[in-house]
Order: C-alpha cells, then sequence, then structure tokens
C-alpha cells in the first residue's frame, strides 16, 4: 500500500493523521487487513508520538474542549483531539469579506435581441473607456466617415467584425459601431502595429486612429481599453496571507488526497516549519477558484477515471475536507466547468440541492464564476478588489493570439491574463467561450480593475504581476489524466500561491513532496 492509500484508510475510519505516522509504519503492509490488525495493537498505538504525529477523531472535532483527551480504554495512549475553537481562536484583526458582483441567474428565454442588447453594452462601456484616451476623444463615428475626404486623419471606436489578410500580408480588420461598419488597414511594413495587429481577435473593442483612404482607414495607431498605467499598488497595514487554490477535482482517482490533507493540516498550523506554521496561522483568506469537483459526464469515458461515481457524494466528500479549514479563513469558492452547474458564463452559485454541504459551512463564501471580491479592507483602507475566473477561455487565446501562441501557449497563463486585462474583458471573441447573454449587461466585462486576478483551468501554476495587478493562475491536486494528456494540459500539481497582503510578495508553497518547499515565482513582472 502506497501513502495515499494509507492516509484514506485512517480518514475513513475517522481519523486525521500527521506526515510523521509514516516512520511508524512497515511498507510492506500489503492490504487493508494488515491496517485493521495494527489499529489494534496496543503497542503500535503506544508508540505514536502526538506531538509529531496527530490521531485526531474527525468525529469527535468540535465535541471536545481543548484540553479533553479522549481516552482509550484497551491501552495507555490517549488521542488528542482538537477542539474547533482552539483552531479559530487566534482573529488579530477581522476577516472582511464584501462581495461586489456575483451573477444572480434569472430563468428567461433568450431571443436574438438578447444578443443584439449583449454586445451593444459590452461596446457602450469599452467605448466609454476609449474615451478617455486624449488620441480618441475626436472621434467619430462610422457613419461620419462618409463626409470625410481621403488623407483626412480620422479616429473611430468599433467591434471587430472580421480579420483578413491580403495577398501582399497586410491585415484588413472590418470594424462595426452601432452606425455601420469599415475597413481599416495595417501595413506590414509597420512592424509594432502590425504586431499588434496580429494579436488582435474577433468582437473585441478597440480604438484606431489612420489616414481616409479610399473606402478605407491606413491605420497609424491601435488603442486597447486596457488598465491604466498608474493603477495603484494597494499594501495592507497588516501582515495578513490569501492563499489560492483551485482545480481540485474531488471524485477522481486520481486525486492528490494525501497532498491535499498536508495543505489542510498545514493551514490548521499542525504541519510544517515553525516558520510556515506562523505563516499558516496569519492566513485569513482561501479563494478556490472553481472545478472543485470532477464531476459526471464531462467527457466520453470520465465514469472509468472516478472514484466516486454520484455527484452527490463527490460534494459530500469535498464538504467533509473544507469543514476541516479553520473557522477563522475565509472561504471564497466559485465552480468551474467540471461542477454541477451550467456550462454556459457566468456561472451561477453552487445549487443548494447538489452541494448543500457547502451551505453548512459558516466561512464559506460562495459566488459565481466570474465574481469579483474585496476582501481585508478596514478604517482607512480600502482593501483588495479579487477577480476570479475559473477560465474556461484560456485555451481559445492560448491558440489563437500568436504572441501568446509563440511563447508557449496554454503554458503561459500569465501572458493569456494579461492579454485579457488588456482587453478589459474575460472571453472578448464570441467562440472563445459558452456564454449566456444577458441584455442589461456583458457580465464578462472587466469593469473594475482589481488588485488581484485568480484564474485556474490549466492545471498549471503561474505568478506574474502586470501594472500593479497581481496575476495568479492557481495548481491543481490532480496528477494527469488520460483526458488532460489528449488536450495537452501537463500539470503542476499541489502547488500554492500565498500573497502576503502587506508587502504584496508571492509565495510558492510545494506540497507535492513530505516536507513543504517554499518556491519563487520566476515571472514576477510583466511589462
Amino acid at each position: 500500500m502506497n501513502k495515499e492509500e494509507i492516509i484514506n484508510y485512517f480518514m475513513q475510519k475517522g481519523f486525521l493523521v500527521g506526515p510523521g505516522l509514516f516512520d511508524k509504519l512497515n511498507f510492506n503492509l500489503q492490504n487493508v487487513n494488515d491496517l485493521d490488525k495494527l489499529i489494534t495493537n496496543n503497542d503500535f498505538l503506544s508508540s505514536l508520538n502526538n506531538s509529531d504525529i496527530l490521531v485526531n477523531s474527525l468525529k469527535e472535532i468540535g465535541d471536545f474542549s481543548s484540553n479533553k483527551s479522549l481516552d482509550n480504554s484497551n491501552s495507555e495512549m490517549s488521542l488528542k483531539v482538537v477542539h474547533r475553537e482552539a483552531i479559530t481562536n487566534n482573529l488579530d484583526g477581522v476577516s472582511n469579506v464584501n462581495v461586489i458582483f456575483s451573477y444572480n441567474y434569472k430563468n428567461k428565454k433568450k431571443e436574438v435581441q438578447d444578443f443584439v442588447n449583449y454586445f451593444k453594452k459590452r461596446y457602450e462601456f469599452l467605448k466609454r473607456l476609449l474615451l478617455l484616451r486624449p488620441e480618441l476623444q475626436d472621434s467619430v463615428s462610422i457613419a461620419r466617415l462618409s463626409r470625410k475626404q481621403e488623407g483626412d486623419v480620422v479616429s473611430i471606436i468599433g467591434l471587430v467584425f472580421n480579420k483578413l489578410q491580403t495577398k501582399n500580408d497586410n491585415i484588413i480588420l472590418i470594424l462595426e459601431d452601432q452606425t455601420g461598419t469599415h475597413q481599416v488597414l495595417f501595413n506590414k511594413n509597420k512592424n509594432e502595429l502590425y504586431n499588434l495587429a496580429k494579436d488582435i481577435v474577433l468582437d473585441e473593442v478597440i480604438g484606431i486612429s489612420g489616414v481616409v483612404g479610399n473606402g478605407i482607414i491606413f491605420c497609424n495607431a491601435v488603442f486597447f481599453p486596457d488598465i491604466p498605467i498608474n493603477h495603484e499598488l494597494k499594501k495592507s497595514p497588516d501582515e495578513t496571507y490569501a492563499v489560492f487554490i483551485s482545480d481540485i477535482h474531488f471524485g477522481i482517482k486520481n486525486f492528490l488526497s494525501g497532498d491535499f490533507m498536508k495543505f489542510i493540516m498545514w493551514l490548521r498550523g499542525e504541519y510544517g516549519t515553525g516558520q510556515q506554521r506562523e505563516i499558516a496561522n496569519k492566513i485569513k483568506y482561501l479563494f478556490v477558484t472553481g472545478d472543485v469537483v470532477e464531476g459526471v459526464g464531462i467527457y466520453p469515458g470520465q465514469e472509468e477515471d472516478l472514484d466516486i461515481k454520484d455527484i452527490y457524494d463527490q460534494y459530500e466528500e469535498a464538504t467533509k475536507y473544507f469543514k476541516m479549514i479553520p473557522e477563522k479563513i475565509k472561504i471564497i469558492i466559485c465552480g468551474g466547468n467540471h461542477d454541477a452547474m451550467r456550462m454556459s458564463e457566468p456561472q451561477p452559485v453552487f445549487d443548494k440541492n447538489i452541494s448543500k454541504g457547502f451551505y453548512e459551512i459558516p466561512n464559506m463564501i460562495i459566488v459565481s464564476n466570474p465574481a469579483l471580491v474585496n476582501i481585508h479592507s478596514s478604517e482607512g483602507f480600502p482593501g483588495f478588489d479579487v477577480l476570479m475566473y475559473h477560465g474556461a477561455s484560456f485555451p481559445y487565446f492560448a491558440d489563437n493570439v500568436p504572441s501568446i501562441r509563440d511563447k508557449g501557449g496554454i503554458f503561459r497563463c500569465d501572458l493569456i491574463m494579461k492579454f485579457l486585462l488588456q482587453k478589459r474583458h474575460l472571453a472578448p471573441s464570441h467562440s472563445s467561450t459558452l456564454y449566456i447573454p444577458d441584455e442589461s449587461s456583458d457580465h464578462l466585462v472587466i469593469e473594475k480593475v482589481p488588485d488581484i486576478f485568480v484564474s485556474g483551468h490549466i492545471h498549471q501554476i503561474t505568478v506574474s504581476n502586470y501594472r500593479n495587478v497581481s496575476l495568479i493562475n492557481s495548481s491543481c491536486w490532480v496528477v494527469q489524466s488520460e483526458d488532460n494528456a489528449k488536450r495537452g494540459i501537463v500539470p503542476h500539481p499541489a502547488k500554492i500561491p500565498l500573497i502576503n497582503l502587506k508587502t504584496r510578495e508571492i509565495k510558492i508553497m510545494d506540497f507535492l513532496d513530505d516536507d513543504i518547499k517554499v518556491l519563487y515565482s520566476e515571472r514576477m513582472s510583466l511589462k
């Protein structure tokens, strides 16, 4: 039996064990019968050192005070039981969480006009952002271009309707606004401008300035909604930490249950070095960005990969783990494409009937995908705005944006996230993700510039910074499956981005081995 099977065995018996246990075990154990004999052996139980090997009865957490023991009448050993209150009594300051945006799903029959209104709302908001640029303040509608003479310098703002390449390798964009369409040519001899044009995708909103020609504008400059270059780098007045995970996939056979349990034990202050436990004691926020469970019927042949085949049981398993996390840590959680909810974005909150256990966890805050959440505000400090998005659109842009594709594609989530911030949209192209049009607003538009942008989906750990926005793509808790391999996903499992809100320094902690390793990001800045 391997370590993971042994940990699962103890969990099924109702015990939470520490890593020191493995020093006491004989790894010639062949099967469950050997463990059954071992766990009833008084000499083995007596040899356990409670200071190094935490053996907690999960059923008894909360039923005993912090100094109370559960006596074993058949041996001299007592199993130490940690009361929930003992874990949560260190509350230096309040864990403040305010949900700025979480999608409120309303059943409504969708009509063609809903799609029209959806793109109108997108265009109108992004146009307002672009009009803040001095170069675009004199922009005209496309209909008014007919009044211009050849050689006039003009600027327009439009949504990219089509993109073409001429036989001379120039690029032509067809832009549209509410008054019409017009062609804009990017000359291949203007290298910088031409490279920008190559990365432009369908349905994004841009501004251009150029010279009027015969039925065409020769582009001299292109402008994106982007985020301000002077966006403030906020820092908390106190040393507090936020942790980010995603893609746990409870219910799949290749779930790294042992490593995830180490992570939870670390959050509880029961695992790691003294310094690592000290950091854990200062964690107040845990973000879980989608794909909490493996789901059912997600891809052909998935049933063969499932350890838990019932979706209700998958969420029950997830609830069991989340309930072990100290209440002082606020868990902010959203769904992903594997979760039991509609695939189309924005995805609503978890269904109360399917994942009812989540709604019984007092420190869990459930939001939609995407969502915008403010954390750690206090008197005189506005807090941090955290944009959560699982990342279903990422593969599309990894494949269709040349500059990203040439630098690593799907393995460069940092570049994808930067790209989406520049476009101020999480999925600007119509075919980049499944979506439901909302006639009142395009909820995938990035209206408010976040301080932290966190995602998942790709199973890769990346950390970066763009114009003082921390970009975090979370790791996963599974090894590569056959489905991952088919889709080109190479997991970097059990790695945790951890941000110090006082310094904005981000560390990556690796739980894949017996000891926690602290890694640092190699890509801490993007210009």
